[in-house]
C-alpha cells in the first residue's frame, strides 16, 4: 500500500469518526457494512473525495427536503456547502440549488452537483439545469455551468455525471439523461466554454427496453397510476454511467433494462460522427441486471447495481460478472462510489417502496442507508 492510499484512507477514518459502521456477512460472504442510517429525506447521491469526506444528497421528490446536498461529517448531516445555497432561488435559477441529483467527486479537490432544476420530475425550470464544482479547500463554489435550452428538452432529466479532464481546456462531463417523458441520451459538456451537445438521443441503447418489466421483492415494481387510475409501468431511459480509468470508454445503461452498453469517448465528442454512426459504435455488453447506479475503479473493472436482487456485482475486465453483495438490507442500490480507502459506497433507499409505487401508500421503512463493501481497488482516474 503507497503512502498516498494510507494517508487517504486515514482521512477517511477521520471522516467516519463518530458514524455508525455495522459490519455483517452479506448473501455472498462479502462484508457489508452500514456507514450512515438516514431518518429523514431519502438519499440518492454518494460521492467520496480523494482525501475521504463523504457527500450526499437527496431531490426534492417529495419528501421534506430542507437541504438538497449534504456533507456526512462527525455522525450528523451538514448541509454542503451552506444551508442558504440549498434554498432554491427561482427568480434567479442559476445561483442556488434547486433539486440536486447527484454529486460528484473528481479527484481534483472539487466535488460538482448536478442540479435537476425539475422537483417532483417537472419540466426543468429553465436557466436551472447545471453543474456546480465546489473548492473542497474552501467550501465554497467556483465554477457553475448553466445547460444550454439545446440540450436541456422540456422532459429532460439529467441524472448522474462523469469528468474527463484528460480532454478540453478544463475538461469534459459526461451527463445521462433519464427521461420518463421523452428521450434519453448523453450530454457532452465542455466545461471551460459550456458548450453542450445531446449524443444518442432517442437511440436503443439510452432507451428504456419496452419489453422490460422490473420485479423487486417479488412482485413487479415501478407501477404507477394515472388521474383516471389506470395503472402503468414508469419507464425510465439512460441513468447510470462510468468511465474508463484511461477516458477512452463510456458505459451506461438505462434505468428500465438489465443491458450495459459502452460507446467509445472520442466519437462521442467527434462532431462530424452522425448519430447514425455513433449508434453503430455503441456496443451492447449483454445483461448485468436491472441498474441504477453504475461505477468504475482504476482496474477497468465495472460495478452495477441489481435492484431486483438486492446486490451490488462486478464486471471483470475480462467481461465476466461477479456478485460481489447479496443481502435482503440492500434494498434498491441506487448511486455508487469508490473512496479511497478501497471501499465501493453505495446508497440504498427503498425507491419502489414510495407512495407513487404502491397506490399513495408509503412502505418504506426508515432509515435508509448509506453502505460499503471492500472492493481493493481505487477509483477510476479523471485525469
Amino acid at each position: 500500500m503507497n503512502t498516498w492510499f494510507k494517508m487517504a484512507g486515514l482521512a477517511l477514518a477521520v471522516a467516519l469518526n463518530g458514524v455508525a459502521v455495522a459490519a455483517s456477512a452479506s448473501g455472498t460472504g462479502a462484508r457489508l457494512e452500514r456507514v450512515y442510517a438516514f431518518n429523514g429525506a431519502m438519499p440518492t447521491g454518494v460521492t467520496v473525495s480523494e482525501t475521504g469526506r463523504i457527500f450526499v444528497n437527496f431531490p426534492r421528490w417529495g419528501d421534506d427536503v430542507p437541504y438538497t446536498v449534504a456533507e456526512v461529517a462527525q455522525g450528523r448531516l451538514v448541509p454542503y456547502p451552506d444551508l442558504q445555497t440549498n434554498v432554491a432561488d427561482l427568480a434567479h435559477p442559476a445561483k442556488n440549488f434547486i433539486s440536486v441529483q447527484s454529486v460528484v467527486a473528481d479527484g481534483k479537490g472539487r466535488v460538482w452537483v448536478l442540479d435537476t432544476a425539475a422537483p417532483k420530475f417537472a419540466q426543468p425550470t429553465r436557466g436551472g439545469a447545471k453543474l456546480v464544482a465546489i473548492d473542497l479547500a474552501t467550501n465554497k463554489p467556483v465554477k457553475t455551468v448553466v445547460f444550454p435550452d439545446s440540450v436541456i428538452l422540456p422532459s429532460t432529466y439529467v441524472n448522474d455525471v462523469r469528468f474527463d479532464f484528460r480532454v478540453g481546456d478544463e475538461g469534459t462531463a459526461y451527463i445521462t439523461d433519464s427521461s420518463i417523458s421523452g428521450p434519453g441520451g448523453i450530454i457532452v459538456v465542455d466545461l471551460a466554454s459550456g458548450n453542450a451537445v445531446r449524443r444518442l438521443s432517442g437511440a436503443k441503447s439510452t432507451s428504456a427496453d419496452p419489453a422490460f418489466v422490473p420485479v423487486v421483492e417479488g412482485k413487479p415494481a415501478l407501477i404507477t397510476r394515472n388521474a383516471s387510475g389506470e395503472a402503468g409501468l414508469l419507464t425510465v431511459a439512460s441513468d447510470g454511467i462510468a468511465l474508463s480509468s484511461d477516458g477512452q470508454t463510456l458505459y451506461f445503461c438505462p434505468l428500465s433494462s438489465r443491458h450495459l452498453y459502452s460507446v467509445p469517448t472520442q466519437l462521442l465528442r467527434d462532431p462530424s460522427i452522425s448519430e447514425a454512426e455513433l449508434e453503430q459504435a455503441v456496443v451492447d455488453l449483454g445483461e448485468k441486471g436491472a441498474s441504477d447506479g453504475l461505477e468504475a475503479d482504476a482496474n477497468g473493472a465495472v460495478y452495477a447495481g441489481d435492484y431486483e436482487h438486492n446486490a451490488i456485482r462486478k464486471r471483470h475486465a475480462d467481461g465476466s460478472w461477479q456478485t460481489l453483495v447479496e443481502d435482503s438490507r440492500v434494498l434498491w442500490p441506487d448511486t455508487l462510489s469508490i473512496g479511497p480507502d478501497g471501499y465501493l459506497y453505495f446508497t440504498a433507499n427503498q425507491l419502489h417502496r414510495s407512495a407513487g409505487f404502491n397506490d399513495g401508500q408509503d412502505k418504506r421503512v426508515k432509515p435508509y442507508s448509506l453502505m460499503r463493501v471492500k472492493i481493493d481497488a481505487g477509483p477510476a482516474r479523471t485525469y
